[in-house]
């Protein structure tokens, strides 16, 4: 008598699974989008350091088996291209989560993931000032809209406290987090020719290493994580769903569909992080939410409309 799938359904169901880009990008968003949530609601058991060193620790360990005849293959490579390896290592793993885990100790996980939001539009812009990249009129404007939405979110609805510079530190952390990883997209151009994996194991051993004296000094300042189950239950959740599984169903949509329609895609991320933040953190959506958020969503449509239209486009 049976008992569940035979080994070939199952395996013909994850390969259906594997090439659903709108199935592994919406789990890339909702995994991406619990992050912000569990940094908040773990901020008074593992300190924010603590939770980005322990993360990318765990997920390096993790990878390690899978990566390594890759990496292996792959150091001559990686060793040639060091400095821009390194320093992709420090944008996009050490200094992004750090800073987004820190600006969570101050403010709301729904304020984090709005913030967020403006991604799309600001690496376009990061590419232009950088490289030089085309932007079309549509897409200037559609930068400047949600560049608006942004502001909008920080100073709360409340433009006159623009001139009294009165900034949530949460926000502004986010809002420099959010700045460098614009920057680190827009680099990923330069990355060497090596496997997904060798690349990825060696992005996280830089950013594990970055981490560390900071995680150090955290220590020493007396910030330590409460030995609890909540705060274990943390650190497992963002290093394995985050990190490893969401990089996973990325890189995946990115070989389906392109990486510039698989970021269109992403902008969903900010609706799922609302309703999670409001179904657990028991988090209210405001009325300046609602007014920086269609300011975003507007400028993300102009901004991404022509890129998303070619799905072969590179990052």
């Amino acid at each position: 008598m049976p008992t569940g799938p035979s080994p070939r359904s199952r395996r013909a169901a994850f390969g259906r699974l594997w090439n659903a880009a709108c199935v592994l990008l919406s789990l890339t968003a909702l995994f991406w989008a619990g992050n912000s949530i569990v940094g908040r609601a773990a901020r008074d058991l593992v300190p924010p350091v603590a939770l980005a060193f322990w993360r990318w620790s765990i997920a390096l360990l993790i990878l390690l088996p899978f990566a390594w005849p890759h990496l292996r293959r792959d150091l001559p490579a990686l060793r040639r291209s060091w400095p821009i390896v390194v320093l992709l290592g420090l944008l996009g793993v050490g200094a992004f989560n750090t800073l987004l885990y820190s600006g969570l100790q101050h403010t709301t996980a729904l304020n984090s993931m709005l913030v967020q939001a403006a991604q799309p539009p600001l690496i376009l812009l990061t590419g232009v000032l950088l490289f030089g990249d085309r932007a079309w009129a549509r897409q200037v404007a559609g930068v400047g809209l949600a560049l608006a939405g942004v502001v909008t979110i920080l100073l709360r609805g409340d433009w006159g406290s623009l001139f009294d510079l009165r900034l949530n530190v949460g926000d502004a952390l986010i809002l420099v987090a959010v700045v460098l990883w614009s920057i680190y997209s827009v680099l990923l151009r330069k990355r060497p020719a090596v496997h997904p994996l060798s690349f990825l194991a060696a992005s996280f051993a830089v950013g594990v290493a970055a981490v560390l004296p900071v995680y150090a000094a955290e220590i020493a300042a007396g910030r330590r994580i409460v030995a609890s189950a909540p705060s274990f239950a943390a650190i497992a959740y963002v290093s394995l769903f985050p990190s490893l599984l969401a990089y996973a169903c990325f890189n995946r949509g990115v070989e389906l569909i392109g990486s510039a329609a698989t970021g269109a895609f992403l902008n969903v991320m900010p609706v799922f992080g609302a309703g999670l933040a409001m179904m657990f953190l028991g988090e209210r959506l405001e009325g300046f939410h609602l007014a920086g958020v269609a300011l975003i969503a507007v400028g993300v449509l102009l901004a991404t409309r022509r890129t998303a239209a070619r799905p072969g486009g590179g990052p």
